[in-house]
């Protein structure tokens, strides 16, 4: 079982725990906050089997049918999970709002063992803490989608938790029921926030947005270290799949140039480009240089003779 595997499932047993631990709680006393961050949880527990899931068939090479390898699965994980969040929040305010009603409405409620709903809340803000930092330590390093957003899950439950924490101890000094709905309802923004985020970063490889412009300037200065091997490129495109990125582009070559020497070359900058940007999947297609009077073009929009260009001596 690789790193990746080893987190999801970490993060699938620690959601399991919680989940049950506080719908318990939270109906046995009463508290709809504890039973909102208790579906939150749901939610995570979810998530967090999808991405155990996302990431074991991502890793399978790629095949017949699949011939760019599994990487979106994980992105496809990751807009999944986003919208499960969003559905949770829309219970949690629904549930709020009526609860608020009955308070508003002079109904009797009460809530009981707010001693050991607090011990549940701040024993999950812990135990997902911990977990949240070791998916996103994983997630970073592996590049994986997935994890990120389960990471990110986890990381606002341990905001709703604590803000459940602070309200069940407020109510339990104070008296003041209404606290309870109030907490509830900014769990369920907190949710919001988070499902779209997650979305936004989990969708945009699936419509094959291209690479941050932090990435495209390090396959540029790749490029920029061969520029006098080769004429200029243009047609540079990207796209990430998962873990995987794929570029694309054209490269023009001093028209006599061998095709072991131009094949080298690309070889060369594949490689670089992989060492810095790992999980990249380099695609060049080589065109020859094909001005007649031998002009090659320049940056600043003149031209000038290219040698290479030439045909050598001998040449028919």
């Amino acid at each position: 079982m690789n790193a990746k595997t080893q987190v999801a499932t970490l993060s699938v047993v620690s959601n399991t725990f919680l989940t049950i631990a506080k719908v318990i709680i939270g109906l046995m006393g009463g508290s709809i906050s504890i039973l909102s961050d208790g579906i939150h949880s749901g939610i995570d527990l979810i998530a967090a089997v999808i991405a155990l899931f996302a990431v074991r068939q991502s890793e399978k090479p790629a095949d017949s049918r699949h011939a760019y390898g599994h990487g979106k699965i994980e992105n496809v994980s990751g807009t999944i999970e986003a919208l499960l969040i969003f559905v949770a929040a829309i219970m949690i305010i629904v549930e709020a709002i009526q609860k608020a009603y009955l308070i508003w409405a002079g109904g009797s409620l009460a809530l009981d063992n707010l001693g050991i709903g607090l011990v549940i809340m701040g024993l999950s803000a812990l135990i997902n803490f911990f977990v949240s930092a070791q998916l996103m330590r994983v997630a970073k390093r592996t590049d994986s989608v997935a994890l990120e957003a389960d990471s990110l899950h986890l990381r606002t439950d341990v905001y709703t938790s604590a803000g459940v924490f602070c309200g069940l101890l407020l109510m339990k000094i104070t008296g003041w029921l209404i606290l309870d709905p109030i907490v509830a309802f900014g769990v369920a923004l907190l949710i919001i926030k988070a499902s779209f985020d997650l979305t936004k970063e989990a969708f945009s490889p699936l419509v094959d947005v291209s690479l941050p412009e932090t990435e495209r300037e390090i396959i540029s200065e790749v490029m920029r270290l061969h520029d006098e091997e080769f004429v200029e490129f243009h047609k540079l495109r990207t796209r990430k799949a998962g873990a995987e990125r794929h570029v694309d582009l054209h490269l023009v070559v001093p028209k006599y140039t061998t095709v072991v020497d131009v094949h080298d070359l690309c070889d060369r900058i594949e490689e670089e480009i992989n060492k810095k940007l790992q999980g990249t999947h380099v695609l060049i297609h080589a065109e020859p240089c094909s001005n007649r009077e031998e002009q090659c073009p320049l940056e600043d929009g003149t031209s000038h003779t290219c040698q290479h260009c030439q045909k050598p001596k001998g040449k028919l």
